[in-house]
């Protein structure tokens, strides 16, 4: 809770703009948030200390409420202000690859765009930086990024999307991805336990600083062996590099790729009504596992539907 003198008036906006750079939400007033971890508590430290210099106040302390103000009342807050940032990430990066398509570019003009896309890279580690409970809005800036990247040129050449090699498919492996599982991690683990590995062991870790123990294979997360690759979300990326030649399994890749990276790519009309669905059983469920299983019956009902709807087609045939 910083107590900030009135004089001078620059000083109330920077301590604002610290307390926006280091992730801080408003609780009320003049109360500011932070997960209780040392290094939170460390980041609200140092600007006490400036406002200490300047001679205004800072109160740490650990808080509980008991007000009607919930714990996944303040997630929702930090989940909705990095959502907020990487939408504005998203909508720039798409901007850039509007401009990429242009037929007719300089080589002025590429590198502008190649420097503006290098700014949003900073802008978009800053936000991970502080997005300390995974806000799902990563995916699609992290996606729109990724497809900027892809499309750049190189050396007057477009750059190709890397080759996905084939994988053999696992068997009882430990599947390892980032807690706080949305549309593309959800999907993909229930691909990886119906298609893939029946025997997969899920285990869910803090999307920064995991050092993986040796055969565990990790999905949807930094350095992960299957995460997205150019303009691929996870779940495309496992079907192609797992041999899932199935027309049902390629629709849902499709709604999930909509939903994750919003680049409107396929436009499926399912798109909305799935997004309602998981959102609502994420609002419900907090716990990794559970999310999952009540989205289950979901994607196999979307499964059984596309496998039906291919059937018939190959029986028209």
């Amino acid at each position: 809770m910083p107590a900030i003198p009135a004089r001078p008036a620059s000083l109330r906006v920077k301590i604002w703009r610290r307390l926006q750079a280091i992730g801080a939400v408003s609780l009320r007033g003049a109360v500011y948030v932070l997960p209780n971890r040392p290094e939170c508590a460390e980041l609200f430290e140092w600007i006490g200390k400036e406002l200490q210099q300047q001679g205004g106040q800072l109160a740490l302390c650990e808080g509980r409420f008991l007000d009607g103000v919930t714990d996944i009342d303040i997630e929702a807050r930090f989940a909705e202000a990095r959502n907020a940032d990487y939408a504005e990430i998203a909508a720039a990066a798409k901007a850039l690859a509007g401009r990429l398509r242009a037929r007719r570019r300089s080589r002025d003009q590429d590198r502008a765009i190649a420097d503006a896309h290098a700014r949003l890279m900073q802008r978009f580690s800053a936000i991970c930086a502080i997005d300390f409970l995974g806000a799902p809005g990563r995916g699609a800036a992290e996606g729109m990024l990724a497809a900027v990247a892809k499309a750049l040129p190189r050396e007057g050449q477009p750059a190709p999307r890397p080759a996905l090699d084939p994988v053999p498919r696992p068997r009882g492996a430990t599947w390892v991805t980032r807690t706080g599982v949305h549309v593309d991690r959800i999907a993909s683990a229930w691909l990886i336990r119906r298609f893939i590995d029946p025997q997969a062991r899920l285990k869910f870790v803090p999307a920064k600083g995991y050092e993986p123990a040796a055969g565990e294979l990790r999905f949807d997360m930094f350095e992960a062996e299957f995460t997205h690759v150019g303009d691929l979300c996870t779940f495309e990326v496992l079907v192609e590099r797992m041999g899932l030649g199935d027309s049902a399994l390629t629709a849902i890749g499709e709604i999930i790729h909509d939903l994750d990276l919003r680049d409107d790519k396929f436009r499926r009309e399912e798109a909305a009504g799935v997004r309602g669905a998981i959102d609502g059983i994420c609002s419900l469920a907090r716990d990794d596992e559970q999310r999952i299983a009540a989205a289950t019956p979901l994607l196999d009902g979307l499964y059984a539907t596309f496998a039906a709807r291919a059937r018939r087609a190959e029986r028209a045939r």
